[in-house]
């Protein structure tokens, strides 16, 4: 299995090559204003072309409006929306026709898809049976820990016993606190299609700290991954 490994949070251009270099297959922009990690839309139009076309770029969204997705995606090229909020299966089944619409008139160069990720915040077994409201909507999950105020990039873990017999009908990427410290243990116990790191390798938010990077890549390297 290919892992992917999606490092979220990216503030700048620099940072961003260094760790699309060091192994990410992806990296997160947070598109949520009042975020500490918030990049622009017109800054992140600017700097996606520069990344390795096999480098994937996420854009995180927390309940806004179908019709600015769409015109952020159009205007940056983004590969995929990470949903990070209290959006509904109705929501995510109209944001995918929004998306597929524009892309028929090529508003969006070089894309043929927009890819879709639920974000779930789980602190119950009934967090994880709300999953399947999204199955016939959205193309990937994610799995975050539970915040009673933040929606992510808490640092905090989720209960990963809750996650043993989980086998979602998509792929779905394993978050909440994890860091070169806990993630051979997790991805030991757990088996994720993709593991998503912010907090965890940063010296402020936005801020990423390059050698906690490469340490990741090296414990991954380390199970084979």
């Amino acid at each position: 299995m290919t892992l992917r490994v999606k490092i979220c949070g990216i503030t700048n251009l620099e940072q961003g090559e260094a760790i699309a270099r060091l192994g990410a297959t992806a990296l997160g922009f947070i598109l949520v204003p009042n975020s500490p990690r918030y990049i622009a839309p017109t800054q992140l139009a600017a700097i996606i072309p520069s990344f390795p076309a096999t480098v994937e770029s996420i854009g995180v969204f927390v309940d806004t409006e179908i019709t600015k997705v769409v015109q952020i995606v159009a205007k940056t090229g983004l590969n995929a929306v990470q949903l990070h909020g209290q959006e509904s299966p109705n929501y995510c089944q109209e944001l995918r026709q929004q998306l597929s619409k524009n892309l028929s008139k090529n508003l969006s160069k070089n894309l043929s898809r927009v890819e879709i990720i639920k974000a779930l915040r789980i602190k119950t077994q009934q967090d994880l049976a709300n999953i399947a409201d999204y199955e016939a909507v959205v193309d990937t999950f994610l799995l975050d820990a539970y915040h009673p105020q933040l929606l992510g990039g808490t640092g905090h873990t989720l209960d990963w016993s809750m996650l043993a017999d989980f086998t979602p009908p998509h792929p779905w990427f394993l978050a909440g606190g994890l860091n070169p410290e806990n993630i051979s243990i997790a991805l030991r116990n757990l088996k994720p299609d993709g593991i998503d790191l912010s907090s965890g390798v940063e010296i402020s938010p936005g801020n990423k700290d390059l050698h906690k990077v490469e340490k990741l890549f090296a414990q991954l390297s380390a199970l084979h991954f």
